[in-house]
């Protein structure tokens, strides 16, 4: 790998990775890291590119940070480990799941979607003007640059069909809020073709991890007692 991602560690036990959403980074899941840390080696990584991890001559796609995340594991020596995915990182996800399925314990996808086509228009609609001039300025600011590589993943990816999700073999947990910006029958539409995914909604938009952690942390706990 061309680069060294950034993490912080937190707590003992079975390995439990979180990977935050675009143009975020590791500190969104402090309320999951102080929930967890007693029963599980929490690991919030930064994104290629996000927080403090850089951002490499490496291409800027959910293909390549599945494969930057294949490697950190491999460098921590974790051979398998329950995924929290949120947004984009619920996506890489899904991509990790799908090159690396005997790495995954457990996955937790929350408000992931598999193409643009499951984001609702009033908030796709901003990010694809926003992308496009960004992508005017690319060439002359290194600022206008990044911001058209997070836009583009918004915009591009991850272009997964439904019908890859039938590979995922391990148990997973599809979680999202009622107002969340992605639609209710995409997600549906993710936990339907993952074979026997329990979908949980919980009261709250698209950043429940962070907004409404209490309820979201004890639908996971609830999820991970089942496969412990």
């Amino acid at each position: 790998m061309d680069i060294s991602l950034y993490y912080q560690e937190k707590g003992t036990g079975e390995p439990f990775i979180l990977l935050h959403g675009n143009g975020e980074n590791g500190t969104y899941f402090n309320n999951q890291i102080k929930f967890f840390s007693d029963r599980y080696k929490m690991i919030a990584v930064d994104t290629r590119g996000h927080g403090k991890s850089p951002r490499g001559t490496a291409p800027f796609t959910m293909e390549q940070f599945a494969m930057d995340l294949n490697e950190l594991m491999i460098k921590l020596e974790i051979s398998k480990a329950i995924i929290l995915g949120f947004s984009d990182g619920a996506n890489i996800a899904m991509k990790f799941a799908l090159k690396y399925p005997d790495k995954i314990k457990a996955l937790i996808l929350n408000g992931g979607n598999l193409n643009t086509k499951g984001i609702k228009r009033v908030t796709q609609i901003p990010i694809e003007i926003g992308y496009k001039i960004t992508k005017l300025f690319a060439e002359k600011s290194e600022d206008a640059k990044h911001n058209m590589e997070l836009l583009g993943l918004m915009v591009n990816e991850p272009n997964i069909k439904s019908y890859e999700l039938h590979s995922i073999q391990v148990p997973t947990l599809v979680i999202v809020g009622t107002r969340d910006m992605i639609k209710r029958t995409h997600t549906e539409e993710i936990a339907k073709n993952i074979p026997n995914a329990k979908l949980s909604v919980i009261q709250g938009n698209h950043f429940i991890a962070n907004k409404e952690s209490n309820k979201f942390n004890k639908e996971v706990e609830i999820f991970l007692q089942t496969i412990s």
